[in-house]
């Protein structure tokens, strides 16, 4: 039996998955590094960590494997979108990494309207600037720290640093490359024109390759810190959403996904790159051939339930928290949940909006602000497919991964809030598993990604849209909807007494 190893290198945890070629994961490995959050609205990494967890992971995988290494065919990764890794002539790490959710950089992103122009930066890159995205945070370093900028000589994204720790050859892939405010999209490559208009020396943007291009194999050096071999072949991977969709077999017309981690998505396959959403969604470059995909974001979806675990419930599994989250009607009994610890992505721009809890009385308990919660989660995705189908895409069938896919009354809520069937698939893991397909379709297993996916992804439930429900969630979406109109002037005024 042959294998391949996918690595999602995500926001809390670097997450390591070995395949074998029926597409059962017979080993996984997590492992945690911290966030700095030095204050409100900073979210930043040490790259070291991720690679330093990355390399004990691996360890710790390979000396559990009892069979040949050489058997360990190729890896590949996913990675955390948008953070912004600087790296000087020697490729060392200038500074700590600026991660996707950091959203300082609210004035950077008007300087590239003011300087670029709405219509134009959406017609070169299909994206509106915001605050998560790699180019404000390139633009935020050159104008608070110019004496480490002038050091700068190139820029990569998470995941493709930890590729040149385990290749030593550096690249950036295109479905990450488009997440960058910088790649034109109709003609994929860096855009000169927006480099020269921002005065940034495009020579900074790294060599562009295809997420299931080969692009070396392990050094000598990581070989023996790990255990593998230096024929262990790397394929180049993809952004933790392209890989999410790659994993859960959204690869055609009419596929979408709902994945929530950290952040949340709802993702939607797309042949050709020239629809025009009028950057109310972001578009992206898919991790699959000559493919895209439409996406909207809630940038606080697990993050909200990690959050609450942490105030709440903090000696208590995730599953001792759920358990009666069934018990507790539609609605929370009267409590709302708006899911904006971090801002605000889709379908609201807003770096400064926060959270709310509405309705809250004293006979509530936690178990309802806990469904709150979820419901609020589930309603912020729901926006994104709301704007779907204003735009005529047909959502019926959502799979679902992530968090969002391990409880079965939460899988139930989101098939009644987006009135759509649920599927869950057998040993889902998410983006991870994305990116061993990558690994598994460069290795040659499979003659497209598709074959793979067919041969891989097997469904495990399917929860069908209780009518009677879907009704009732409509009334009370449109509530949902109402917070954050009503809300909006509040935190505004509440921004001076942020830490």
């Amino acid at each position: 039996m042959e294998y391949v190893i996918g690595i999602d290198l995500g926001t809390s945890a670097v997450k390591i998955v070995l395949v074998n070629q029926l597409g059962e994961v017979v080993q996984e490995i997590s492992r945690e590094y911290l966030l700095i959050n030095q204050q409100s609205g900073y979210s930043e990494q040490n790259p070291e960590d991720w690679v330093e967890q990355t390399f004990l992971g691996l360890a710790e995988l390979m000396k559990a494997f009892s069979e040949d290494p050489a058997t360990i065919k190729g890896l590949s990764f996913s990675g955390q979108m948008h953070g912004l890794v600087l790296l000087d002539e020697n490729k060392q790490i200038l500074r700590n990494a600026i991660l996707w959710n950091d959203t300082r950089t609210t004035e950077e992103c008007q300087q590239i309207y003011e300087v670029v122009g709405k219509e134009k930066l959406l017609q070169i890159t299909k994206n509106p600037a915001l605050e998560g995205f790699t180019l404000p945070k390139i633009l935020w370093v050159k104008q608070h720290e110019p004496d480490l900028f002038e050091k700068v000589h190139t820029f990569v994204l998470p995941k493709d640093y930890l590729r040149y720790r385990l290749t030593n050859v550096l690249q950036m892939e295109f479905s990450d490359a488009a997440g960058t405010l910088l790649l034109d999209m109709n003609k994929s490559e860096w855009s000169q024109e927006i480099c020269d208009l921002l005065n940034i020396d495009s020579r900074i943007c790294p060599q562009l390759v295809p997420s299931h291009e080969e692009v070396g194999v392990i050094t000598t050096e990581v070989a023996k810190a790990t255990g593998l071999t230096t024929k262990t072949r790397v394929f180049a991977g993809g952004a933790d959403n392209a890989c999410g969709a790659i994993g859960a077999g959204i690869l055609s017309e009419g596929k979408t996904l709902c994945s929530i981690g950290t952040s949340g998505v709802v993702l939607s396959y797309e042949a050709e790159n020239n629809k025009d959403f009028s950057g109310n969604i972001h578009y992206f470059n898919h991790g699959a051939p000559s493919a895209y995909y439409t996406m909207g974001v809630t940038l606080s979806a697990g993050h909200s339930l990690s959050w609450f675990k942490d105030i709440f419930a903090e000696n208590e599994s995730f599953d001792e928290l759920l358990t009666d989250i069934g018990d507790v009607p539609l609605g929370s009994n009267g409590i709302l949940f708006t899911p904006y610890l971090a801002g605000e992505r889709t379908p609201h721009s807003d770096a400064v909006i926060r959270a709310s809890f509405i309705g809250l009385e004293s006979t509530h308990q936690r178990r309802d602000l806990l469904r709150a919660v979820l419901e609020g989660i589930t309603f912020s995705l729901h926006e994104s497919i709301e704007i779907f189908r204003r735009n005529g895409k047909k959502i019926e069938t959502i799979v679902s991964i992530g968090g969002g896919a391990k409880n079965d009354d939460w899988l139930q809520m989101q098939a009644d809030i987006f009135n759509a069937k649920i599927v869950k698939l057998q040993n889902e893991q998410g983006p991870a598993i994305g990116a061993a397909m990558l690994a598994a379709y460069g290795c040659g297993w499979f003659k497209t990604l598709q074959d793979c996916a067919n041969e891989f992804l097997k469904i495990d439930k399917v929860f069908e849209p209780d009518p009677a429900n879907v009704t009732r969630y409509e009334e009370l979406f449109a509530v949902y909807q109402e917070v954050y109109i009503q809300t909006n002037e509040l935190n505004q005024k509440l921004m001076p007494f942020r830490k």
